[in-house]
């Protein structure tokens, strides 16, 4: 697979990864028992913002391997 070929599926990947993360998020953030406290408001929301890198990494990593040579 070539790197452009790689970096496509990989682009599609992530806006799929961004779009159910943020609505995973929405959906968690309604919860009562969460919609009630500020604290775990906060702590919720630091986690779900920083917490989609960490599945965005391999995907990237991925996409930006070179070409095998032939």
């Amino acid at each position: 697979m070539t790197i452009r070929t790689r970096k496509l599926f990989g682009t599609i990947a992530l806006l799929v990864l961004v779009v159910v993360w943020s609505l995973m998020g929405m959906t968690i953030a309604q919860t009562p028992w969460l919609a009630n406290s500020e604290l775990l408001q906060a702590i919720f929301y630091v986690v779900a913002g920083l917490g989609w890198v960490l599945p965005a990494m391999p995907i990237i990593s991925w996409m930006s391997r070179p070409d095998r040579q032939v």
